[in-house]
């Protein structure tokens, strides 16, 4: 009989870089692996994660140059870095078969990760994100990481700047939710101010194109597909959902009403979706 050993850090070396994962739940339980987005950390996924702690080991990583993660060299933040880190990071773990759930950069990696380890996924979980990005949601994203302030005086101002921000997905919650957001993706200074937990080389674009294209990556996916998407989302159009359905047996979608870019998952409608996809 397997029990949980609460939640916990992991440190492992992999890819050559020492990659943090925050765990729960029980070991020999079905593994499940939580990658987050683009400037964010593992701890966006930790009311989730408890969630699913009760029925699966889960792991919440902290992608190459984000939260406790190491920084890698400024021209690596790229795709296909992102899925040998995986790779590693599974390996290092001594892993055999995981699920994937990804939000927004994190299902890009998802997608490029099962097309070519698919002995390794059981299944892919894709959060509000696809093979094509809306343009508009992609502007404002690029205008976000290349205009966010470098510092911040304090968390009240760290909150301020996520409401602001990300208004389509945290405008509604407290600013005691907020704050426990906020204050993961910062760390306080030696000079007292408070700076992103992330490699600043992140916020430059990099042209670096993955190996596989994003709509062969997705085709190539054989086990089953859980696309939700942000009933008001600007990044995956209905459009392009629709597509991802009709592009691979065993896709299926969901729709969280009222939400952005991109649903925590805790959402009635996500975890909902989200538990019972898991569970089968």
């Amino acid at each position: 009989m397997t029990t949980s050993t609460g939640v916990r850090d992991v440190f492992v070396e992999a890819n050559g870089l020492r990659h943090h994962l925050i765990a729960r739940g029980m070991p020999g339980s079905p593994v499940v692996m939580m990658i987050h987005g683009l400037t964010q950390q593992a701890h966006v996924f930790d009311p989730i994660a408890a969630k699913l702690s009760d029925t699966h080991h889960v792991y919440c990583l902290d992608v190459r140059g984000r939260g406790e993660s190491a920084w890698g060299p400024p021209d690596g933040y790229h795709f296909d870095n992102y899925a040998a880190d995986l790779e590693a990071v599974r390996a290092a773990l001594g892993l055999d078969r995981m699920a994937l759930v990804g939000t927004s950069m994190g299902g890009l990696i998802a997608m490029q990760y099962a097309a070519s380890h698919a002995e390794n996924v059981s299944r892919v979980v894709i959060n509000d994100i696809g093979p094509e990005i809306d343009p508009a949601g992609l502007a404002r994203i690029m205008t976000m990481l290349t205009t966010a302030r470098e510092a911040f005086t304090d968390l009240k101002a760290v909150t301020k700047y996520y409401r602001e921000e990300n208004a389509q997905v945290l405008g509604k919650r407290s600013d005691d939710e907020v704050l426990e957001y906020a204050r993961w993706h910062v760390r306080k200074s030696d000079t007292g101010v408070y700076m992103w937990k992330m490699d600043p080389a992140v916020r430059k674009p990099n042209p670096t194109q993955p190996a596989v294209a994003p709509w062969d990556a997705f085709k190539a996916i054989s086990c089953p597909v859980l696309v939700l998407r942000g009933g008001n989302s600007d990044v995956l159009s209905p459009e392009t959902a629709h597509k991802m359905v009709e592009s691979l047996p065993g896709c299926r979608l969901a729709e969280v009403a009222s939400v952005g870019h991109a649903p925590s998952l805790m959402e009635p409608d996500a975890a909902k979706a989200l538990t019972a996809f898991l569970a089968g």
